[in-house]
C-alpha cells in the first residue's frame, strides 16, 4: 500500500482497540479494490471524543468508525444522522462530505442481522431474544431485531438506566417488543431462542468472564457474542459445553465493514478478500 498526499484516511475511534481486526480487514479490502485509502486506530475515550471528531473535519478523511465507549456520545458531534441511525440512537460509521459535514450511520445493525440470519439461520419474527448490554452494540442489535419483527427482546445492563432507555426507545421508535430485565435476573433466559452478549464482558481486561452463570444456559438456544477476539469468549465456551450453537462477532464485523466501505467510497466492497483476511488473522491467533 502506497500512501501519498491524495490518500484518504479512515480511523476507528474507541478504547481499548488492541483486540480489533478492523484495520487489517479494511486495508485488505482497499488494496484488493485499488482504493487509495488507509484505515488506522485512534484510542480515545468519551472525554476527548469531541476534540478528535472536530479535528477530523479539517483533515483528508473519508470518514471514521466508532466503537466502545463512544457509539452513543458521538451523535452530539455530528451534523446529520441517517434515519435508522437516529432511531437506533447510536452510530458506528461517520461519513465526511467534501465540505466537512459529518453524517452518522449505523452498519452494526445490518452487519449483525446478516450474520445472524445467514450464518445462524435465525428468523427474527419467529424468535425471542435476550441481550446483555444496552450500549452502542446492543442498541444496534436489538433495534434491527425489532425492525425485522422480533417476537420479544429482553434487555439488561449492569448500568440499568442504559437498558431502560434502550427498551423505551425500541418500543417507541420500532415496535412494543422490548422488556427491561434487572441486572442479575436470569429468569427470562429459559424462554429465549437467542441469547446475545453485547456487554463487552469476555474481552480485553475481562477475558475469562461471562455475563451469566453457566447453569442458566438452556440446550437448543443459539448464543451470539458481538466480540470476535478472543474467538470464543467464556460466554460462548460455556454455551458450547452445554451443547448449544454459538456464533461470534466475526461475521458481524465483516458485513458491517463491507457496508462501511461502500458508504465511504460509493463502490462495492470486495467481500471475499475481506473475509479471507479475517480468516487468516483468526488462524494466526490459534
Amino acid at each position: 500500500m502506497k500512501i501519498n498526499v491524495e490518500t484518504k484516511m479512515v480511523t476507528l475511534i474507541g478504547t481499548p482497540l488492541k483486540q480489533s481486526f478492523a484495520a487489517q480487514m479494511q486495508n485488505a479490502g482497499y488494496e484488493a479494490s485499488g482504493i487509495n485509502m488507509v484505515y488506522f486506530y485512534t484510542e480515545a475515550d468519551k472525554e476527548h471524543l469531541g476534540d478528535v471528531v472536530n479535528g477530523l473535519r479539517y483533515m483528508n478523511f473519508a470518514g471514521f468508525a466508532v466503537t466502545k465507549p463512544n457509539k452513543v456520545r458521538v451523535l452530539r458531534y455530528l451534523d446529520e444522522l441517517d434515519p435508522l441511525c437516529r432511531k437506533m440512537g447510536a452510530s458506528n460509521t461517520v461519513v465526511r462530505t467534501p465540505e466537512g459535514k459529518l453524517i452518522g450511520y449505523n452498519t452494526d445493525g445490518s452487519g449483525f442481522y446478516t450474520s445472524l440470519t445467514q450464518e445462524g439461520g435465525i428468523k427474527a419474527d419467529q424468535s425471542v431474544f435476550f441481550c446483555f448490554g444496552g450500549g452502542g452494540a446492543g442498541r444496534a442489535m436489538c433495534s434491527v431485531l425489532a425492525y425485522h419483527g422480533a417476537g420479544k427482546i429482553y434487555i439488561t445492563d449492569v448500568f440499568e438506566p442504559c437498558a431502560r432507555a434502550l427498551v423505551s426507545d425500541i418500543n417507541v421508535n420500532f415496535a412494543p417488543v422490548a422488556e427491561f430485565v434487572h441486572h442479575g435476573d436470569f429468569s427470562k433466559l429459559s424462554g429465549c431462542n437467542v441469547v446475545m452478549n453485547a456487554s463487552g464482558v469476555g474481552m480485553g481486561d475481562s477475558i475469562g468472564s461471562s455475563p451469566m452463570p453457566k447453569d442458566t444456559i438452556q440446550p437448543g438456544q443459539l448464543y451470539f457474542d458481538s466480540c470476535y477476539n478472543p474467538e470464543k469468549t467464556q460466554f460462548l465456551l460455556d454455551a458450547e459445553e452445554k451443547g448449544c450453537r454459538i456464533l461470534n462477532g466475526l461475521g458481524m464485523s465483516l458485513y458491517q465493514g463491507v457496508a462501511q466501505i461502500e458508504l465511504w467510497t460509493g463502490e462495492k466492497a470486495p467481500v471475499e478478500a475481506m473475509r479471507r483476511e479475517l480468516m487468516r488473522i483468526v488462524a494466526e491467533q490459534k
